[in-house]
């Protein structure tokens, strides 16, 4: 009896020890039972383990597994606080890929996968369902803020380390990118010739364009070459991540940068403009942006040009823009200059309304003496309300013969002031006055 108890307490520790030796390593098992979450394998161990749907779905994506399918496990542990095996079929792919990656490792090959997940000091990248790890200052050549355009993208890398003791396998993007720099600047002038139409991916955005990854190298697509129209930043066309369609402007062989366009992807609205616009027409345009001194007028897209204040209404107390009209109105202008070499465009808006210059070149003569208030003063003058809408300037030089740059302290505005009118432009629309005029100068008094 006693002999017999030693045998099994024998067997039994040997057959810990086997089950023991099962732990850390990859063994065969079969799929007994699938549920909604996690399929149910039986591996050889004191009890059967689970390993999740959502884990196996990651790592076997080509795969369905049945009822019956063997499945090879790495073992974790031999149980946990219910009894179960703890078992990974990631782990088991990495022990399987161990082997091959450090083989591509030594011959200095290249594997492919994609940036999944952000983790402590870097990103996690599926390669084949094994999980690897890429360090932060491994992503790029350059340090890069924003990753999310190289995110669930297919990626090239390089292995730069397999540890199978702590189950690490570190992979690099800038290695692969550095290695094939040499490559680009053998083949870049072959392969992007100026005029050439290539696919990028935004990768970051400033306030004066957008780099955009061609794979091998990066590109530029300055803020006035993203559209024909005028935009205010990049980021109100653009977004990081978005695969675009470029034309490369220019290729500097010396420093290898690349200019990249969007808007010459299009025809240039400007060209051949004036055989469709025509000085003095009018035409309907929509306002799409107001400033303080006036507002640009829209009339197609990428044909857009300015019509000042002045140009907008004869009443000059009007001095805000935003009285008169407001973003996105429709509106008749006629066009008062047109440059194609400079793509300057200029508008008038005073189209119904009677130019009252007709009226004062009646009312106002040479030599009228007319009476007014002050109203802005100037170091170079004063000008006069005369009505209105209407004000004459006094220049300094004709507030009294014998004036200096004290002579404009005299006045207050709104004092009230008698002047002669000197000279009256239709064209130039403004009146002269004079206030030294009214009276006999000094060199009169000496002739006498």
């Amino acid at each position: 009896m006693v002999e017999n108890t030693g045998n099994f307490e024998k067997l039994l520790e040997e057959s810990l020890k086997k089950q023991k030796s099962f732990e850390g390593s990859v063994v065969n098992g079969k799929v007994i039972s699938i549920d909604n979450t996690h399929i149910l394998i039986d591996a050889g161990l004191k009890s059967e383990g689970r390993i999740s749907l959502e884990e196996l779905r990651f790592c076997d994506k080509d795969k369905e597994f049945k009822i019956g399918d063997k499945i090879e496990v790495y073992v974790e542990r031999l149980e946990d606080k219910n009894g179960e095996p703890i078992l990974s079929r990631e782990k088991a792919r990495k022990e399987e890929a161990f082997g091959e990656f450090d083989k591509i490792q030594k011959k200095n090959k290249t594997v492919e996968g994609k940036i999944y997940g952000k983790v402590k000091g870097g990103y996690t990248v599926d390669i084949n369902g094994v999980i690897t790890f890429l360090p932060g200052s491994q992503v790029d050549i350059k340090p890069v803020k924003d990753i999310n355009h190289l995110l669930d993208v297919k990626q090239s890398f390089k292995i730069i380390k397999v540890d199978r003791d702590r189950g690490n396998i570190v992979v690099s993007r800038k290695a692969f990118l550095e290695a094939s720099h040499g490559k680009t600047s053998n083949y870049m002038e072959k392969d992007f010739k100026e005029g050439k139409n290539v696919e990028g991916i935004i990768k970051n955005i400033t306030d004066y364009g957008a780099f955009i990854d061609l794979g091998i190298c990066d590109g530029l697509i300055h803020l006035t070459d993203i559209s024909w129209k005028r935009i205010n930043h990049p980021n109100d066309h653009l977004k990081i991540g978005q695969k675009i369609k470029v034309k490369i402007i220019k290729f500097n062989k010396e420093s290898k940068k690349i200019s990249l366009g969007i808007k010459q992807l299009s025809k240039d609205p400007w060209k051949n403009i004036e055989k469709k616009y025509k000085i003095g027409k009018i035409y309907s345009g929509k306002i799409n942006k107001i400033t303080e001194y006036g507002a640009f007028i829209e009339l197609e897209d990428g044909i857009e040009g300015l019509i000042h204040i002045s140009e907008m209404t004869w009443d000059k107390k009007i001095t805000d823009p935003n009285k008169i009209v407001s973003l996105d109105q429709e509106v008749k202008v006629s066009i008062l200059e047109l440059d194609v070499n400079k793509r300057k465009l200029s508008f008038r808006m005073k189209l119904d309304e009677k130019n009252p210059w007709e009226e004062y070149v009646k009312k106002y003569k040479k030599g009228d003496i007319i009476e007014g208030k002050v109203g802005t003063i100037a170091d170079y003058g004063i000008f006069i309300n005369i009505n209105e809408n209407l004000d004459g300037m006094v220049h300094i030089s004709d507030i009294e013969w014998e004036w200096d740059n004290k002579s404009t302290s005299k006045f207050k505005t709104g004092d009230d002031i008698k002047s002669v009118i000197i000279d009256v432009n239709k064209k130039k629309q403004r009146i002269s006055l004079g206030i030294k005029q009214l009276t006999d100068g000094p060199f009169k008094e000496k002739i006498k």
